[in-house]
């Protein structure tokens, strides 16, 4: 189904994308992949290099009404990266919203062809987008979503979290991000509106809120924690919350005030969301990230005495495989540490590549980084290893803090175990992040070697 099609035909006049209806948008996607057919008739994938607008948004439709795959690239790449990517990617054509590649404004300008032919039904096997892994560790896969697995995301996303006739949905997440981008799938699923923002602008969201004229967020815990105090009057139905770490006060936070938070866990190769709650709805697993989406399975890999082991998923959202690489069999293992408990909840305790072994003990960062986002006085936090002559590796603590060094080892010592706390700290101003708000560990841990 051409849902774009079908909303623009049962309810033109309804506002889709900002203050534009289904009708227009599907007209201006008409329009458009009529200017682009030239310029792809010899591709069968390009490339987009755009910051949120919608134009990028329209440039998205109209190549998928064309069935050309596009490679969502990533707007804080480097002009070697760039270039590398193309090229590993066979990627000849390239359209971005500046002079960087081929610009929007000159398919805008160019001659129409009226006799290009739109797909009626986007096909379940065509690779709707070609996504890189958000590269925490320094190390991007590509990984091509097709919309068989889109089609599974939004109906499992859909009795997950419902939908009403009201619903209009902050995309302020990069669409070159899987969280990005199913914001505008789903949205578009749905037949509900899309408020798009090319940055978040703190007080435009808060507006927004305040108005009741957005009740649908998905944010990263940084984003959330910039606004959370802000917000007094809202009509939120739901404020989707997923990153590498959701901190425990933040999410007691909006408890308190009443946001309707939903933790959420997922990746980019299992087209986002594959675990999800209403906190509210159960607070006592407040420290979960919530139960499987229909349709997903959750197995815990190698599981130590205390059940504790690597978390794999199966479902019909799961990649096929990465580019160029052999094709996964049906399980996806997520590279995280956790557990589930006797009622189906996932509990995520680290990355595996952040756990810190000590001494022979295993130190779980987010504990640590837990119980400093609860101090009023400390902004940000992680926890890294630093090599030891004597332990292997000790846990070194990075903060954005009021707190003296003494004034935090006093916290700290009396809430752990001797072996867990920082045997050094360093006060930053801010953490490196990627685009989407999680803090670059490897950058930290670069900089302990570097120092």
């Amino acid at each position: 189904m051409n849902w774009l099609k079908k909303h623009a035909l049962e309810k033109p006049n309804k506002k889709f994308l900002n203050e534009l209806t289904f009708k227009e948008v599907d007209r201006r996607v008409t329009d458009l992949a009529g200017r682009l057919a030239p310029f792809v008739k010899d591709e069968t994938r390009v490339a987009l290099y755009s910051r949120n607008s919608v134009e990028m948004v329209l440039f998205y439709l109209a190549l998928q009404a064309l069935h050309i795959e596009v490679f969502m690239m990533n707007t804080h790449l480097t002009p070697e990266e760039r270039a590398k990517k193309l090229n590993v990617l066979n990627i000849k054509v390239a359209f971005s919203d500046d002079d960087t590649f081929l610009s929007f404004q000159r398919v805008f300008d160019a001659e129409l062809d009226i006799n290009v032919k739109c797909a009626e039904e986007y096909d379940p096997r065509h690779i709707a987008v070609i996504m890189d892994t958000s590269a925490t560790t320094g190390e991007y896969k590509s990984v091509p979503l097709r919309w068989k697995q889109f089609f599974a995301h939004v109906d499992a996303s859909q009795q997950t979290l419902r939908v009403t006739e009201k619903d209009n949905w902050l995309l302020v997440l990069p669409m070159y991000h899987i969280s990005g981008l199913t914001i505008l799938v789903r949205s578009l699923y749905n037949g509900t509106r899309v408020t798009l923002m090319e940055t978040f602008e703190e007080e435009q969201v808060l507006k927004g809120i305040e108005e009741g004229s957005i009740n649908m967020l998905s944010l990263v815990p940084t984003m959330l924690k910039r606004i959370v105090d802000r917000i007094h009057h809202h009509h939120l139905r739901v404020v989707l919350v997923s990153g590498e770490f959701i901190p425990r006060s933040l999410v007691e936070t909006c408890l308190n005030k009443k946001i309707p938070i939903f933790k959420s866990y997922g990746m980019t190769e299992t087209t986002s969301q594959s675990t999800t709650f209403c906190v509210s709805e159960n607070p006592s697993k407040l420290n979960s990230v919530g139960i499987p989406l229909p349709g997903v399975t959750i197995r815990i890999h190698d599981p130590d005495p205390e059940g504790i082991g690597e978390v794999l998923i199966q479902s019909p959202m799961v990649m096929d495989g990465y580019l160029s690489q052999e094709p996964i069999e049906g399980w996806v293992n997520s590279q995280d540490l956790g557990y589930v408990d006797e009622e189906g909840y996932l509990y995520i305790l680290d990355r595996r590549k952040d756990i810190i072994i000590s001494g022979g003990e295993n130190i779980y960062p987010q504990e640590i980084e837990n119980l400093l986002y609860a101090h009023p006085h400390v902004s940000e936090c992680a926890l890294v290893g630093m090599k030891d002559e004597k332990w292997g590796r000790v846990p070194a603590l990075f903060v954005v803090s009021t707190l003296g060094d003494e004034e935090i080892m006093n916290y700290l010592s009396k809430r752990l175990a001797k072996y867990k706390l920082p045997k050094r700290i360093i006060h930053l101003r801010s953490l490196p992040k990627n685009t989407t708000g999680k803090i670059l560990k490897k950058n930290l841990e670069e900089m302990i070697y570097e120092d």
